[in-house]
């Protein structure tokens, strides 16, 4: 058995299985906050203003996935776009982060970050994302990770009973 994590580029036939992971993962992670989503799971996965995708293989399964995506206009735009002093165009979204829950320690969301994030940064652009405050672990490793945050926001999609989601940017020194 392999331990090494393989990211590699999305492709349309790993949707179903990354369907599947994102189920499994959900009642341990809370993610997506909307479960069962009011909408087909392939959406979620793959959205119009997704620059690029990758997933992460474990022995040959899909056991991850993350994607980059431009940044459009509204709330969370205008306070990225204040927190780094940069116009959306500048900037890039990691989204769509989640792991198989039976791999967690492994790797696979560090591996997913880095890819996200290089492909980001080579595009001359500097890295946002947004995260549920009640996900404290995925916060504590953004932060470990030098992400900061720059905002908060309540998306129509956060249910009443959680704290805002925290608007974070990864500074050009951040890793």
């Amino acid at each position: 058995m392999s331990t090494e994590v393989t990211i590699r580029l999305r492709r349309p036939e790993d949707l179903p299985a990354l369907a599947e992971v994102l189920a499994a993962q959900q009642s341990r992670t809370g993610y997506p906050q909307r479960w069962p989503l009011p909408f087909p799971v392939e959406e979620f996965l793959d959205r119009p203003a997704q620059l690029e995708a990758w997933v992460a293989e474990l022995d040959g399964s899909v056991v991850g996935h993350v994607a980059a995506a431009a940044v459009v206009p509204g709330e969370m735009g205008d306070v990225w776009s204040a927190g780094t002093g940069r116009p959306l165009d500048q900037l890039a979204e990691v989204a769509v982060l989640f792991v198989d829950h039976t791999t967690v320690g492994r790797g696979v969301g560090s591996s997913l970050l880095s890819t996200a994030v290089e492909f980001i940064r080579g595009r001359g652009c500097v890295p946002v994302l947004d995260v549920v405050q009640e996900t404290e672990n995925a916060v504590r490793l953004y932060e470990r990770r030098g992400w900061q945050v720059v905002g908060e926001t309540r998306p129509p999609w956060l249910p009443d009973t959680h704290r805002p989601v925290l608007l974070m940017v990864l500074p050009d020194d951040g890793a």
